[in-house]
């Protein structure tokens, strides 16, 4: 019976060469900036939500624009996770700080919440490459406390880069930071205007008295006197 024998030289070999050839690869997170904590207990109520993202976005890698305007995904940079929700929570933390509330929600909302100002935004565009600028194309729409719109603007927000990875979010986590100021600075107006006063019920009228219905008896005409002074006149 032949054994075969394999040298533990060889053994340590491979396997250094398996562990020099697996590279991790970079993940990364918008980052929210530094927001302080809100401090009002008894803030405004906002409802985020919802905010739709575009579907090309929604994907685990890092896409880069060509200067043709086309996109190109990343080979070894990823997203540490949903981009969507990284998204949704850079707003959340920086409308929080900047409205200094902290009853602020997600929609859908939780039953029983009743905001003064509900946010709907919808992104589009959220990319860069390495020759391109990262850009930030966006619309928001404000409905008030009664649910009507009160403010709708499409924006357009542009930041340069180094041409990294690293700084390319970097550039995109700025876009979002200033989405969110000029959202808040929309906001705020709203959130200080009066509750809306609550219809009071009319007082029904009153009832008009109902006349009493005429007898249908048939009237008898009365009669009339017979002139009887009246000439005749013979011939």
């Amino acid at each position: 019976m032949t054994v075969l024998r394999i040298p533990l030289l060889v053994l340590f070999v491979l396997g250094l060469a398996g562990c020099v050839g697996y590279q991790p690869v970079p993940l990364y997170k918008l980052d929210s900036g530094n927001p302080g904590i809100p401090t009002q207990k008894n803030g405004p109520a906002v409802l985020l939500g919802p905010v739709q993202v575009a579907d090309y976005l929604q994907r685990e890698t890092l896409l880069q624009r060509q200067p043709d305007g086309s996109l190109k995904p990343s080979v070894d940079e990823r997203w540490a996770g949903s981009l969507e929700a990284d998204i949704d929570q850079v707003l959340m933390r920086q409308l929080a700080w900047r409205l200094d509330t902290q009853r602020l929600a997600l929609a859908p909302a939780t039953a029983g919440f009743s905001p003064d100002v509900q946010i709907l935004l919808s992104i589009t565009r959220f990319d860069s490459g390495p020759q391109q600028p990262a850009v930030l194309e966006a619309q928001w729409r404000l409905l008030d406390k009664r649910g009507e719109l009160r403010d709708s603007r499409l924006i357009r927000l542009q930041e340069a880069h180094q041409g990294n990875a690293a700084d390319q979010v970097r550039a995109q986590s700025q876009l979002l930071q200033q989405l969110v100021q000029q959202l808040a600075t929309a906001v705020l107006p709203l959130t200080k205007e009066p509750q809306p006063l609550a219809e009071t019920p009319r007082k029904p009228a009153p009832a008009t008295p109902a006349r009493p219905k005429e007898s249908a008896e048939p009237k008898i005409p009365m009669a009339a006197p017979v002139r009887t002074d009246v000439e005749v006149y013979r011939f």
